[in-house]
């Protein structure tokens, strides 16, 4: 039962930072372009993926 809900939250987790990535997208271009900035959302995105199919096995 435990599984279930870490894999639940894990999932709400990644859906969370994928969300915030699109939403931020506008923000890293801008900041890339005119600032030379990188904003590493794809960092969080790629751990959270990886926490998941670590879970699912």
């Amino acid at each position: 039962m435990f599984d279930r809900i870490r894999t639940a939250a894990l999932f709400g987790l990644h859906q969370a930072t994928v969300a915030i990535g699109i939403s931020a997208f506008p923000v890293a271009v801008f900041a890339r372009k005119q600032l030379g900035v990188n904003i590493p959302v794809h960092r969080l995105v790629e751990t959270t993926t990886e926490a998941i199919e670590a879970a699912e096995e």
